[in-house]
């Protein structure tokens, strides 16, 4: 903990905070310290239990994501505060958990916006690599109906589902971009140059001709 507070710097701070992201450490420096640690599961729950966000990003790295039953991913997603630490979550250890698609069902259906958008980063995973047993026309339909009005974390993980249908499905990217046409969710969404836009259509497409290029 000690080192991690040395390795605080107040302009990462203030760039993060306006993520909602409440810590100042560098991830590459972070990761560098995972690297030293190598992966230790009880130093992982205790870095944890502190509710510090670099401590909590830490304990991802060095945990062992196998590890974990499924009640406790459970509630460290909903103890995760930050969307970083939520991301990472998901990503780094859930995806990677023997439970996960047995969460991925609970949390898709869970009444708290954040933890649902747990659930559809998941079910974009399967979309993009596992899609039998997937109803994918069910999916677009909850899409359709839902996405306008959601609020923006989940927004951000059904509009990303949305694209991954698009991007993976031929069958279904006719109606993936409709839809995202006429939603127009993110259409307005500011794009660094050299950065595909996170606009369904846009996306879509530009994924698809970078396939037939390659």
């Amino acid at each position: 903990m000690a080192e991690l507070a040395e390795l605080e710097d107040p302009k990462t701070r203030e760039v993060n905070e306006k993520h909602g992201d409440d810590h100042g450490v560098n991830l590459s420096k972070l990761r560098a310290l995972a690297k030293r640690l190598k992966t230790q599961q009880e130093l992982a729950s205790r870095f944890w239990e502190t509710d510090d966000t670099a401590a909590r990003l830490l304990a991802i790295l060095i945990c062992r994501p196998k590890a974990f039953e499924r009640d406790e991913l459970d509630v460290m997603l909903r103890e995760a505060r930050t969307p970083k630490v939520h991301d990472w979550l998901v990503n780094y250890v859930v995806k990677k958990n023997p439970h996960s698609e047995e969460l991925r069902l609970a949390w898709s259906a869970d009444p708290d916006p954040v933890v649902a958008s747990a659930g559809w980063a998941l079910t974009t995973e399967r979309v993009a690599k596992k899609p039998e047993g997937l109803d994918l026309a069910g999916l677009l339909d909850v899409i359709e109906a839902q996405m306008k009005e959601a609020p923006a974390r989940l927004q951000w993980a059904m509009n990303h589902c949305l694209a991954q249908i698009g991007i993976e499905h031929p069958e279904h990217r006719t109606r993936a971009i409709d839809i995202g046409e006429r939603l127009e969710v993110l259409k307005d969404y500011p794009t660094s140059p050299g950065c595909t836009s996170p606009f369904a259509p846009v996306w879509i497409t530009e994924m698809v001709r970078r396939q037939y290029d390659t």
